[in-house]
């Protein structure tokens, strides 16, 4: 095996414990491809060179001594929302931020699958908007046209995984900051079952909303992060059953009833899918219809959700900026959503919490007609960088709403949701679509995924390597260790 940015995660795996490749070398590999693009693109908030480099020299010491693990000496990244033993966990945020004393649950898990994380991932602050840019890391860019943002929240990851310099990262979803930046990256994005992957040390992130989530180039690469990286800790307070995804790869999914929701949920503001974006989503229904599968026009009785997640996001906000340590410093846009949620967090978020177990009633039942709901993940491609950054709160929330009204509702209920790459647009703009489903139905979702993929091969079509430094970039500032 000649390692380069094409090695996915299985594959990696496969060739570390087939002795072809060290672990050092893939992980020196990955640091040269961070290292040379972070003035480019801009993935990373923290590079852990050394660090890395003794995990890889261990993973390499295990493999010699026939130890087999899942991600033995494989090198990944996390978002900069999940703490890493030693390292800060900023959040997008401005300021110095105290090391964490050890690593979040899902990371420990990653590790103890053998993985070697590299770095922790550009994100907006406190993840709320769907671009990874701000004051405190500059902007982070999409490799497909460094014009435009990768998405955000969990835009570093995926910036990372498209651009080949990890084979794989985790993210965060609240609102789609998983499945948007997967869309508009050209990448498989999964937003499992509340619980599936635990945020400890938070027993529930946001109020619920959000949970952690992967970012890979495969269906298969998916499944296998998934499941090095699911679990629970004692003090979680969503526990789903446990599952075996890398077993749903492969499986025939059976011939599929799907509801095509093409219509965004209700927002208060005005949403339309793009014409583009629409045919891109048409055709990938038309390719269902060819696999075996009947395809409905019909959208689930999403009613008035949004009543169900504003509070909960807002009233998250305003912990995050409780805890925060520099609340000066953060975007003004932060702290009204702050000043909302501390208005919004009694009555209000225990009302919206109540609301979820008629969702799940009312939703469920459409599923009783339907296996998956296949929706555009978002209604327009990726815009330019800086387009929203700048704008007012009202501004910033009409823009997100008319870009971004598709996968915010999933959180709510809690269910998993599994982006895929649907084509381009013009620019050579990547676009997505979602394959959503009811509680713990991320095998099926998964083995859906991966019948589309083996006919469309999305994972052999790469964008061009990014050129470190380039004048049309903004130089990053990731604090290499």
């Amino acid at each position: 095996m000649t390692p380069d940015r094409s090695a996915g995660l299985a594959e990696s795996a496969r060739a570390l414990a087939a002795g072809e490749v060290t672990s050092r070398t893939l992980t020196e590999q990955a640091l040269t491809r961070i290292e040379s693009t972070q003035g480019s693109l801009n993935a990373f908030r923290v590079v852990r060179r050394e660090a890395a480099l003794a995990e890889a020299d261990a993973a390499d010491e295990q493999l010699a001594a026939g130890v087999r693990k899942p991600l033995l000496g494989v090198p990944v990244a996390v978002k900069d929302d999940m703490d890493v033993a030693g390292e800060p966990t900023a959040f997008g945020c401005r300021g110095e931020f105290p090391p964490a004393t050890e690593d979040g649950e899902a990371v420990r898990r990653l590790r103890a699958a053998g993985a070697v994380v590299v770095g922790k991932t550009n994100t907006c602050e406190f993840g709320q908007w769907p671009f990874t840019e701000g004051p405190a890391f500059g902007a982070t860019r999409n490799p497909w046209n460094s014009l435009h943002t990768p998405g955000g929240s969990s835009g570093g990851s995926a910036a990372a995984v498209a651009a080949g310099l990890v084979p794989a990262a985790l993210g965060s979803d609240g609102a789609g900051s998983v499945r948007i930046p997967a869309s508009w990256t050209h990448l498989v994005g999964v937003k499992p079952q509340r619980g599936r992957i635990s945020t400890w040390p938070r027993g529930e992130s946001f109020h619920g909303i959000t949970v952690n989530g992967t970012l890979t180039r495969t269906v298969a690469d998916a499944a296998l992060l998934l499941d090095a990286a699911s679990g629970n800790h004692a003090g979680d307070l969503h526990r789903p059953p446990a599952l075996t995804l890398t077993d749903a790869v492969g499986h025939d999914p059976g011939r599929l009833r799907i509801a095509l929701a093409l219509k965004p949920p209700f927002t208060a503001l005005p949403a339309r899918l793009r014409p583009d974006v629409r045919t891109r989503v048409l055709e990938l229904a038309d390719r269902l219809v060819q696999l075996g599968h009947t395809v409905v026009d019909d959208d689930p009785p999403y009613g008035r959700i949004g009543l169900g997640f504003l509070p909960r996001a807002t009233a998250g906000i305003a912990e995050r900026v409780r805890e925060a340590p520099h609340p000066g410093l953060l975007d003004r846009r932060t702290l009204e959503a702050a000043r909302l949620g501390r208005l919004l967090g009694g009555a209000p978020l225990r009302a919206a919490r109540r609301a979820e177990a008629v969702l799940h009633d009312r939703i469920g039942a459409f599923f009783g007609m339907y296996d998956v709901v296949l929706a555009p993940t978002t209604a327009a491609p990726p815009p330019l960088v800086g387009a929203l950054h700048d704008l007012s709160g009202p501004a910033t929330d009409r823009a997100m709403v008319a870009a971004c009204p598709y996968a915010w509702p999933w959180n709510v209920l809690g269910w998993p949701g599994v982006s895929i790459p649907a084509g381009f647009v013009a620019d050579g703009l990547p676009v997505g679509a979602q394959l959503l489903g009811p509680s713990n139905s991320e095998p099926l979702l998964l083995s859906l995924a991966a019948q589309v993929e083996a006919e469309l091969r999305w994972h052999e079509r790469w964008p061009e390597p990014a050129v470190a430094n380039s004048p049309a970039a903004q130089a990053g500032r990731a604090r290499t260790l």
